[in-house]
């Protein structure tokens, strides 16, 4: 049988495997990190029909005759080049801008290496790929930790227990609010509102829903301190729970400064309100002793406290009349009214100029009233209309009081300008990845993540691993390569160091394969095959006009 036979057998069937890693390229066009395949070809054994000679000193040397037996697949070598990114948006999915290898390992404790990077949390916490393999790396707090091999779980430390609270400022009065129990429950939101349709003897009523807590103060009960306003919410919270105390327990307003409530108390309407403008008080004076004749007038700037105490800011007294020399008087009797309540008191000048003054209510006890800053007060007195009047002198109080109008602070608390939200609550106790938030991977390989009692929290690291000779890694399907002899040893880094790329979140790395160059191959390894085919054909004519010889 002539050789040529065998040749084109062997040509076809280099093709055709040829064909086959072609195939395979296409067929994995859009699979994310893979790595295209090149089928090499090398020609196989010759028959030596005489071998070569050297030259003599009469002859010439002559070269070898060989006729070879074909061709055979060489190689198929995997081409290890870099692909374009994909995309994705997702947080979890990852590509390796640069060199280096994704760490997987399967139940039977088999380690793989992929650079699809296609990755998920399971129920248990474990850091796994798109067939369900263990990612591995550093596991916990990667500060400081060597690149490893260990498998990631996603470890979220335990939280200690803690009632609710919130804290908001409102004009400048710092309110807290805090929940008894240490549970979730109390993370709830507070609306406070005024109501002016609620009866008489109702100083709250509340209603709960999934929004929060709505809490409505009567607008016109009176609430004496802060103990009382507490007392009448959680009353109302309690109601409105079907009569059983709220899971989150007894909620408390403080505020700081802590005394911010008058003496009178303040009314529904006045803690849920937010007009900060003031009111106007008044002061009248009588004189008492040692002053006017004539008709005259007392001019008061004054700031009224939240706490009753009046304030002169400055107290300047003037007593005028038209003509006359200037007498100075002794002092006046003056009433006061403050919120309902009228203070009495005979002030001298000597009291004023020192800066304070005692004050007597109608329920018989001092209050001390000052004027911080007033140097002096001045006290300018007409000459009696007897024109005889001395210092001291006793004249009759003239027709009319002295009346003054002063500004009062308001003593709104200005609860229904905000929701106050309590945050913070919790039973505490193990964590799952479910109480966390805004999961992210660094370039780094580090992963990070939001919970809502640590803050941002490290929970582990992805290492890559890096070799010698990429292409002499064998791959084994998934997209998976296992290291050979001719890659070398798999050598940790953490990503974007030793060597290795950084790794680029939300993307994927896309197949390698050049569909240009596939296409090509194609035509190629057709044309190739069909020759072969052809020359099958050839030496079959050849053998049968050699059989015809016998006819």
């Amino acid at each position: 049988m002539i050789r040529s036979l065998y040749s084109g057998v062997s040509g076809m069937k280099a093709h055709q495997a040829r064909m086959d890693v072609i195939g395979n390229n296409i067929a994995n066009v859009n699979t994310y990190g893979f790595k295209s395949g090149r089928a090499s070809f090398s020609d196989v054994y010759y028959q030596t029909i005489s071998a070569a000679t050297g030259a003599t000193n009469t002859s010439g040397g002559t070269n070898p005759s060989q006729i070879g037996y074909g061709v055979q697949l060489g190689s198929v070598d995997t081409i290890q080049t870099r692909a374009t990114f994909s995309m994705t948006d997702n947080a979890l999915d990852l590509a390796i801008a640069g060199e280096g290898f994704f760490q997987v390992q399967d139940s039977d404790g088999n380690t793989y290496y992929t650079r699809a990077g296609q990755l998920s949390i399971d129920a248990t916490g474990n850091l796994v790929d798109s067939n369900g393999n263990f990612v591995l790396g550093v596991c916990g707090d990667p500060l400081g930790k060597s690149p490893s091999s260990s498998k990631i779980q996603i470890a979220v430390p335990n939280v200690q227990p803690s009632a609710s609270t919130a804290e908001e400022t409102i004009n400048g009065v710092i309110y807290t609010i805090k929940a008894s129990n240490q549970t979730t429950d109390g993370n709830v939101t507070f609306n406070f509102e005024s109501d002016p349709t609620l009866p008489g003897g109702q100083p709250a009523q509340a209603f709960i829903t999934s929004a929060g807590i709505t809490i409505k103060l009567n607008a016109s009960h009176r609430f004496g301190d802060l103990s009382e306003l507490n007392d009448a919410i959680n009353d109302a919270v309690t109601e409105a729970n079907g009569g059983v105390q709220h899971s989150a327990g007894i909620f408390t307003i403080t505020t700081e400064p802590s005394n911010i409530f008058p003496g009178t108390g303040l009314t529904g309407e006045d803690i849920i309100s937010t007009d900060y403008s003031t009111t106007l008080g008044s002061i009248t004076g009588l004189p008492d002793s040692g002053v006017f004749g004539g008709i005259g007038f007392m001019s008061v700037s004054t700031d009224f406290s939240s706490e009753g105490v009046v304030t002169f800011n400055p107290a300047i007294y003037e007593a005028e009349v038209a003509s006359g020399d200037n007498k100075h008087a002794e002092g006046w009797s003056i009433s006061m009214d403050v919120d309902g309540t009228t203070y009495t008191g005979y002030v001298t000048k000597e009291m004023t100029a020192s800066g304070s003054f005692l004050m007597k209510n109608t329920d018989g006890n001092y209050v001390q009233m000052t004027h911080p800053g007033l140097a002096a007060v001045n006290v300018a007195a007409g000459i009696a209309s007897d024109s005889s009047a001395t210092l001291g002198d006793t004249i009759a109080a003239p027709i009319g009081d002295y009346e003054a109008t002063a500004s009062k602070k308001s003593e709104a608390l200005g609860l229904g300008s905000t929701a106050i939200k309590l945050e913070g609550g919790t039973e505490g106790g193990s964590q799952t990845v479910a109480d966390l938030s805004s999961i992210s991977i660094g370039a780094d390989g580090a992963i990070e993540a939001i919970h809502a009692m640590h803050g941002r929290i490290q929970l582990g690291r992805i290492d890559l691993a890096t070799f010698v000779n990429p292409q002499g890694l064998e791959q084994s399907g998934n997209t998976y390569f296992v290291a050979t002899a001719n890659s070398g040893e798999a050598q940790l880094a953490i990503a974007g160091s030793s060597g290795s790329g950084a790794l680029a979140t939300g993307s994927l790395e896309m197949s390698n394969v050049d569909l240009s160059k596939e296409f090509a191959d194609i035509i190629t390894t057709q044309r190739g095959f069909q020759a072969n085919s052809r020359m099958i054909t050839v030496s079959d004519t050849m053998l049968e006009e050699l059989i015809n010889l016998k006819r």
